[in-house]
């Protein structure tokens, strides 16, 4: 191709190749074809598409995340999603703050009308916004508009950095259709490169967190899903054994920290043991959380010692408790403090702490009848081949797995940032581009009905994704919600379709399981590439909230 054959869309496709993308997760429109049309003429970059658009914003998430955890340490691994003006790009709003709220650096990029029609003149331009820029400001990181080809590089390169800075998170780029279009009088871009500058503590404040951790008798550590973000597994571990501290995870924090550590209090949050446990600390160590409803048992939480909070969102510290607040990445912070904090032996004290905090939270689960419940995570953890990622919609059998999942070697990602329905087959989907596969996702017959056209998304692109549906005839958790708040429920009974029949005529393999054969029949789907169904009809219990009735 000559240079004066290239086009705006050539320069987007050839910043991001040379920003380090190779998959680029893309959905046409009318006003980005000039984008299609050089995704079409390289080699350089794979398309996956989607059949919705808040579906590719889910893969592209589901993308970021399966990068992230496959390389914890390496650079951080920003995945492009294209979509057109308009009803297309509104449509990824939901997904984005799924995104946003679990730090996942996704780039989001928009067509937009001719620059003319930029401003809010009501042109009556196919998709014309007022302010299409408007509905993203505050779901991303930041916005980029784009009105010359000479811009493109630059704003490109300025919203990956900011997508990939701490926190990271999704951002938003927007092309108008004639700059996509326009011829490209630019050399061919080879050279952009992305600095995120590197969010590092005041060393002084890293100073006062270690005195404070060196002279505790009690100290704990609470990891969230910024630590895990970080990659700050082994300064965690370190700092852990160096303060003989517990460490327990928030749900978005699971995988941070070995599940079977002498030291892991796992991560019972919406136990009241593990709140008790946490608030009794003379020194509480939060690291990559905001401490939020979830994290502090609906507020049940009230710290009793001093609270040291290391947060790379400004707007997190100490937002819901005072803390020594330090505005770091975590992995920076943990750097610091292991540079300064004693080293102490263990005498076995804090080991028997989280032996004795487990062993209360077993036995009140065993004090309900959750036996097909426990089965079932325990069932599904041990048919899942070492190394496999697995994406959880928002049901009962995710809720579980928020507590009760072991992480290790089956890394957990699930839509508990927002809480949006429809993310097990999406995520697992863009999980399985970035791996290879295989690639577990886990869905409620609610939540799979979001994303059930994306079947034919695996088909077409081959993804090694097997699909669990629990087949419950509803909304479970909001049945169960509604039922113990009124003693019945509304709207939350579905009509729902024959979901092995129908993914057999996409043409995938389906089973129809059991609660007492799913651990077999998810192996059998596992172990056999490609994409695969397993449905278990079964009507599941959560455990008894504790935030309600302390026990």
């Amino acid at each position: 191709m000559t240079n004066a054959e290239r086009i705006g869309g050539d320069v987007v496709v050839e910043t991001l190749r040379a920003l380090g993308a190779d998959t680029v997760f893309g959905l046409p429109g009318q006003h980005a074809l000039g984008l299609f049309e050089a995704l079409r003429r390289t080699d350089d970059l794979r398309v996956i598409s989607s059949r919705v658009e808040n579906n590719l914003a889910f893969a592209a998430d589901g993308h970021a995340r399966a990068r992230l955890a496959a390389d914890p340490e390496g650079p951080v691994p920003v995945t492009p999603m294209i979509v057109s003006t308009g009803p297309g790009a509104l449509l990824t709003l939901a997904s984005l703050q799924e995104s946003r709220a679990a730090s996942v650096p996704v780039l989001g990029i928009s067509s937009q009308i001719p620059v003319a029609g930029l401003g809010g003149g009501r042109h009556g331009y196919l998709h014309e916004l007022p302010d299409q820029q408007a509905s993203f400001r505050d779901v991303v990181k930041s916005v980029h508009v784009v009105r010359t080809v000479g811009q493109l590089p630059t704003a490109l390169r300025e919203a990956w950095e900011s997508a990939s800075t701490a926190p990271y998170g999704p951002v938003w780029v927007e092309i108008p259709q004639d700059i996509l279009l326009a011829p490209a009088e630019l050399p061919r871009i080879t050279s952009v490169t992305a600095r995120p500058a590197p969010l590092a503590p005041l060393p002084e404040l890293v100073t006062e967190a270690a005195n404070l951790l060196g002279a505790a008798k009690n100290p704990v550590i609470l990891a969230g899903g910024g630590a895990l973000r970080s990659g700050a597994r082994a300064e965690l571990k370190a700092l852990a054994e160096a303060l003989r501290a517990p460490v327990l995870s928030t749900f978005g924090g699971k995988g941070v920290f070995g599940w079977d550590h002498e030291l892991s209090g796992q991560s019972w949050l919406e136990d009241w043991h593990s709140t008790e446990f946490l608030s009794a600390a003379d020194v509480l160590l939060v690291l990559g959380s905001g401490l939020g409803e979830l994290s502090s048992n609906y507020r049940e939480f009230a710290p009793r010692g001093r609270l040291i909070q290391v947060e790379a969102d400004l707007g997190k510290l100490e937002s819901n408790y005072p803390a020594l607040g330090i505005h770091a990445d975590v992995r920076l912070a943990l750097q610091g403090v292991l540079e300064q904090v004693p080293f102490r032996q263990p005498d076995g004290v804090a080991e028997a702490a989280v032996s004795d905090l487990l062993a209360k939270v077993r036995e009140r689960l065993d004090g309900q009848p959750l036996e097909a419940e426990r089965k079932l995570i325990d069932d599904i953890r041990a048919a899942v081949p070492e190394g496999t990622q697995t994406f959880w919609d928002m049901t009962i059998a995710a809720y579980w797995a928020w507590s009760a999942w072991n992480p290790d070697g089956a890394p957990i990602h699930t839509a508990q940032g927002a809480g949006g329905l429809g993310y097990g087959l999406p995520g697992a989907l863009g999980g399985a581009a970035a791996t290879g596969g295989p690639v577990l996702a886990v869905s409620g017959d609610g939540g799979a009905m979001y994303g059930i056209a994306e079947l034919a998304t695996a088909v077409q692109h081959e993804l090694d994704v097997t699909w669990l549906v629990i087949d419950d005839g509803g909304y479970g958790i909001l049945r169960e919600y509604l039922t113990g708040a009124f003693g019945q429920s509304t709207a939350t009974e579905l009509a729902r379709p024959d979901f092995a029949a129908l993914a057999r005529s996409f043409g995938v393999h389906a089973t129809v399981s059991s609660l007492d054969t799913v651990g077999k029949d998810l192996a059998d789907a596992l172990g056999t590439p490609g994409p695969s169904v397993v449905v278990v009809p079964a009507l599941l219990k959560m455990f008894e909230p504790t935030h309600l009735e302390k026990k």
